[in-house]
């Protein structure tokens, strides 16, 4: 089976979410302090940090990198698959 469940699907996301927040910190932190003490101004006056922001997201989570961790989760899945059948198969 070469396909994700939901669940793995949006575990991976969310996984691949959390390392692109800390690989773009600094920009998160750029476009978090343009955005203090500020509420509706935040439009116009934060947009640069904002798409400097999603620039450095779309670079993790974008189509090409998120089929990349998929791939990658899936050949994982498939060794240790292949690994717990060896196993078995030497206990018999």
């Amino acid at each position: 089976m070469n396909a994700l469940s939901r669940r793995e699907e949006e575990e991976l996301l969310k996984a691949t979410k959390a390392q692109a927040m800390k690989e773009c910190d600094t920009v998160v932190k750029a476009f978090a302090d343009c955005m203090s003490a500020r509420f509706i101004s935040v439009a116009w006056a934060c947009r640069g940090q904002l798409r400097e922001l999603e620039a450095c997201m779309v670079q993790y989570t974008g189509p090409e990198p998120m089929e990349i961790v998929r791939s990658e989760y899936l050949k994982l899945r498939n060794q240790r698959k292949e690994e717990k059948l060896q196993s078995f198969e030497d206990t018999k």
